[in-house]
């Protein structure tokens, strides 16, 4: 391994910052794969990252308060496994509701659809599953507007009320707006309807 691999690579995991979680294609610009994916395996071994799961990888932050590492976020660790398949994914159920700050409830099993297939990984007490849905579902739209369809879905027809409407609303750019309204028209009728009132004004 030329030295200066692996220097490159350390650095740009500290650039990313503590907290970040990567996958061995992430540095794909600095070595080919095999060398990248021996490198972490090394710096696994020094103590200088940590394995989540086979072939993703995290850079631990210290907590002051708790005075112990912290895990990583469940929602970077699907992400990363995401990239790692080559999957296209947006959270589903209450882990589309947490992340749009719907609700305050840790999902106890973080849930994503997939244009893959059904899968499941498990890290410490954190469950991730993932599940097939049709292309139309996912493809072609950006991750906001597929988290945005999730979360209305989740809250369920007829139960998405102004309160909620103003949170997506506030969560969203003039431009995530714009996409949503062009990239959701596939979708259902009834969430396309609360998507306008979300975006009304554009």
């Amino acid at each position: 391994m030329h030295e200066t691999h692996t220097g490159k690579l350390k650095k740009r995991i500290d650039e990313l910052g503590n907290g970040a979680v990567f996958i061995a294609n992430d540095f794909i610009d600095i070595a080919d794969y095999e060398t990248i994916r021996k490198a972490l395996n090394r710096l696994v071994c020094d103590g200088k990252i940590q394995r989540v799961l086979r072939g993703v990888y995290f850079n631990p932050r210290f907590s002051e308060v708790l005075q112990e590492y912290e895990a990583p976020s469940p929602h970077c660790v699907a992400m990363a496994i995401a990239r790692k398949f080559n999957w296209s994914i947006a959270p589903s159920g209450s882990t589309a509701l947490n992340l749009l700050g719907l609700s305050t409830q840790v999902p106890s099993k973080w849930s994503y659809i997939s244009n893959g297939p059904y899968n499941s990984f498990q890290y410490g007490n954190i469950r991730i599953e993932f599940k097939h849905r049709n292309n139309r579902e996912i493809t072609g739209m950006s991750y906001k507007t597929a988290l945005v369809i999730q979360g209305i879905k989740a809250l369920g027809k007829g139960n998405v009320d102004d309160a909620a409407v103003f949170k997506i609303r506030a969560s969203l750019s003039r431009h995530e707006q714009q996409e949503l309204l062009l990239d959701a028209k596939p979708t259902t009728v009834w969430v396309y309807k609360i998507i306008r009132q979300i975006c009304g004004g554009i």
